[in-house]
């Protein structure tokens, strides 16, 4: 679990200096000494070791996001794992006198689709962690994020304006409140269909292969 945890908030950093570069908006930010390839890399060490200037004073340093970034990776790691053993031994129990180890479908499917249901609950239970998180990390950087709350640009096409990131929460336990005061359960699980999506493609693919699987060994054994 430390091995787990420890690299969990220098990897944020860069993940989310990275997300900040790429939604940069050239209308609104005109710094051409920031626009090189590299410059992720170099703002991202440079706000873990907090060497450099923030362009807000509303940056979080990493020390705030340190310990629940880890309490995160520690949670998802025991409910994933949890529930993936769940998983095994109630397929193990229900399927201990049909199961054959040679074959494939009983050898492999069963972990793949145990980690599959680990991992999307864990994920579901772990949502407004994550939220909390991404908030506090984009906040005071040069990130603009889609209006979907209905406001358009006038006069361009009745096309969705683009609005800064503006927060002003002091650390975790502020912004967990504020959101749930302002926002309620909902702003928890805001982009929840994502998590929906993506997890639904996942198993997806897992029973079309799984379905392959089944159909070429039928083949070979007729053949």
């Amino acid at each position: 679990i430390f091995s787990r945890t420890v690299p969990v908030p220098k990897k944020r950093r860069f993940i989310h200096n990275t997300r900040e570069k790429t939604q940069e908006n050239d209308e609104i930010v005109r710094d051409e000494s920031s626009s090189g390839l590299l410059d992720c890399v170099r703002e991202g060490v440079a706000r873990l070791l907090g060497v450099a200037a923030p362009h807000s004073r509303r940056l979080l340093p990493p020390r705030c996001l340190l310990l629940p970034a880890a309490l995160h990776a520690i949670l998802r790691y025991a409910v994933a794992t949890s529930i993936q053993r769940v998983v095994l031994w109630l397929h193990q129990r229900s399927k201990k006198q049909r199961a054959e180890p040679s074959n494939p479908l009983d050898a492999y499917f069963p972990e793949l689709a145990a980690s599959w249901a680990g991992s999307l609950v864990a994920d579901v239970v772990l949502f407004p962690l994550e939220t909390v998180l991404h908030r506090l990390a984009l906040q005071g950087t040069r990130t603009i994020i889609d209006a979907t709350d209905g406001v358009v640009a006038v006069g361009n096409g009745g096309s969705p304006l683009v609005v800064p990131v503006n927060t002003q929460y002091d650390g975790f336990s502020d912004c967990l409140h504020a959101i749930s005061r302002k926002e309620g359960g909902a702003g928890f699980y805001r982009g929840f269909g994502v998590l929906v999506a993506q997890y639904a493609l996942h198993g997806a693919l897992l029973a079309a292969a799984r379905t392959l699987m089944r159909v070429l060994l039928l083949d070979a054994k007729a053949s």
